[in-house]
Formats: C-alpha cells, sequence, structure tokens
C-alpha cells in the first residue's frame, strides 16, 4: 500500500465543513471524503479529526494521509455532527453545547438561517421523546464555547432563575490587545445601549445596566494578553466593551475599539473570546455540573506563535 499524504492551509475563498475541504482537497466524493474521516486520514492543525462537520478557519492546516487505489467506505452509523455547534453534554431534561464562532444564537429581525436556537431544535426533533431547544441565555456572533438549552420551557425558566441571581459561574478566555497593568482586576461600570445598538459605559441613569467582570493574566504574549475572564453579570457584550473601555480591546473586534483590535497576526474573522467553562446546579437532580471547552485553534495557534517573554 502507498500512501499518498496531502496538505493545505485553508483561506477565506474555502472555509467551512471539514468534509468538503477534504473532498475539493483529494478529488474525491462525498462518501469517500467522509469515509476518510471513519478511517483516522484526516489531520487538522496536526491532531487528528474524525467528524467531518468540523467547521474549519483561515489558517487552519488539514492534511490528508490515504491510498488513492482504496475505497473509503463511510460508516453506516454516525453520531450527530452539525456545522454550528458540538454537544458538550446532554440528559433529558437540558443540553449543553460548544457553539462555533460566526453562529448567531438566535434569529435578529431579518429572519437569519441556521441559527444555533435553529440547529440544535432540529437535532433534539430527532429524538423519539417531544423535546424543544428553549433558550437560557446568549453569546454573541463571532463568540465560541459554552451554552444551555432546556428541552423544556421549565426547565429552561429555572436555569434562567440561577443566572439571575448569578449563581452560574461562566469563565471566558480572551486574547486582548497589549499589557495589562495589573495581573488581575475588576471591571465594575454601567452600560447603555446607542442609537446604533452599540453598547458603551457610562455614568449610571435609570436605563443602565451595572456590569461586573473580574479577570486575571493567564500569558504575556509581548503586545497582546492571554487572559481568563469571570462574568459576575451577563450583560450583552460586556467583556467586549469593558476590555476596549480599558484600551485593551478583543483582538479582531470590529465593534469595540477596531483602531487598536487588528493585529498582523490575527487574520480571523472571528474575535479572540471563548467560552472555556461554565458550571452549574442541575435544576431537577441539585447535581453541580462543571463542563469545559479547549481553546478553538484559531486562538490556540496565535498562542504558539507568540514571541516569548522572559
Amino acid at each position: 500500500m502507498s500512501l499518498k499524504v496531502v496538505s493545505q492551509t485553508v483561506t477565506e475563498s474555502n472555509f467551512g465543513r471539514a468534509d468538503a475541504f477534504v473532498r475539493e482537497l483529494c478529488a474525491t466524493s462525498h462518501s469517500q471524503s467522509r469515509g476518510m474521516f471513519d478511517r483516522g486520514c484526516v489531520s487538522i492543525n496536526g491532531e487528528s479529526c474524525s467528524n467531518p462537520g468540523a467547521p474549519l478557519e483561515v489558517g487552519d492546516e488539514v492534511s490528508v494521509s490515504y491510498d488513492p487505489t482504496q475505497r473509503y467506505r463511510e460508516k453506516k452509523t454516525r453520531t450527530w455532527d452539525d456545522r454550528t455547534f458540538t454537544i458538550a453534554y446532554e440528559d433529558e431534561h437540558l443540553i449543553v453545547v460548544d457553539k462555533a464562532a460566526g453562529t448567531l444564537t438566535v434569529p435578529t429581525d431579518r429572519g437569519d438561517p441556521n441559527t444555533l436556537v435553529e440547529r440544535v431544535s432540529v437535532y433534539l426533533s430527532h429524538s423519539r421523546t417531544e423535546r424543544e431547544a428553549c433558550l437560557v441565555h446568549r453569546l454573541d456572533r463571532e463568540v465560541s464555547g459554552l451554552l444551555i438549552f432546556g428541552k423544556h420551557a421549565a426547565i429552561a425558566q429555572l436555569l434562567i432563575e440561577q443566572f439571575k441571581l448569578q449563581k452560574p459561574q461562566r469563565i471566558y478566555n480572551a486574547i486582548v490587545a497589549g499589557k495589562l497593568a495589573e495581573q488581575e482586576g475588576t471591571f465594575r461600570a454601567h452600560l447603555a445601549t446607542g442609537n446604533n445598538l452599540d453598547r458603551y459605559v457610562t455614568t449610571p441613569f435609570k436605563d443602565s445596566e451595572e456590569a461586573i467582570t473580574h479577570y486575571r493574566v493567564l500569558k504575556d504574549l509581548g503586545d497582546t494578553t492571554l487572559v481568563e475572564v469571570k462574568l459576575q453579570t451577563g450583560k450583552r457584550n460586556q467583556i467586549r466593551v469593558q476590555f476596549a473601555h480599558a484600551l485593551h480591546p478583543v483582538l479582531g473586534d470590529l465593534r469595540y475599539r477596531p483602531d487598536l483590535s487588528q493585529h498582523q497576526r490575527w487574520i480571523r474573522k472571528r474575535i479572540a473570546l471563548h467560552a472555556t467553562s461554565l458550571s452549574f446546579v442541575h435544576p431537577v437532580t441539585g447535581e453541580e455540573l462543571s463542563l469545559h471547552s479547549p481553546l478553538p485553534a484559531a486562538m490556540s495557534k496565535f498562542i504558539k506563535g507568540s514571541p516569548k517573554v522572559p
């Protein structure tokens, strides 16, 4: 058997599902490309990938090692795959998903297709019992990471009450511009919404919302910083607005301080913010659940490529 190895870097013209990329790279059929994932032929950024629906980002390196004379049959049974999410935890009452960057949590007034709530609902519709994706909280479109849905409205409401009481622990990782003066700290400010729907820091008034964000530096990356962020409150765009107000916007954020958020090595369309950890009390069993999502490839590659700081 003579193996052929082909590799290619994902660009803005061909990012998307991994199986579609492999199909074009190897000039093969849809079924054959998916069979290559089943047989361990495909790696992304040096790590083996078995999920044909894995979302690719600009800059990812895809490598396929295969025998051109062999027919790679697709497995008849397969776990659910969807480019908008993967499943982090699921039981009969709720589901926690790992959202892909670029996916809206819920549709806007324009009725956007393929939102997360729609795709999770499609997944749940394949179960034998009646379930629905009931929204508990949200993530911004260009943010990836962990998100909970209740499978019934009553379960979702119990979870929402936990969030109102600030009981769930939500931890994010972000790569922000510049060096922070302190190794850890807290942003405490009031946020308001402008006519263009952008959020901004303001003095307290009737319609403003208090936002509290705790952070600590994880790694000095030279001209950028990797931080761990813990939300005490969960206001829209909270992390992005408060770090931008401190002149350390999240990398790639075109909405808040884009003059400072651009970096020559950050070529992704997404922003460098990931909901990496989520802990909450199960509304039925009373068990405390703690879930973790690894950093997405875009952020890991940026960190690895940063200069070593003494």
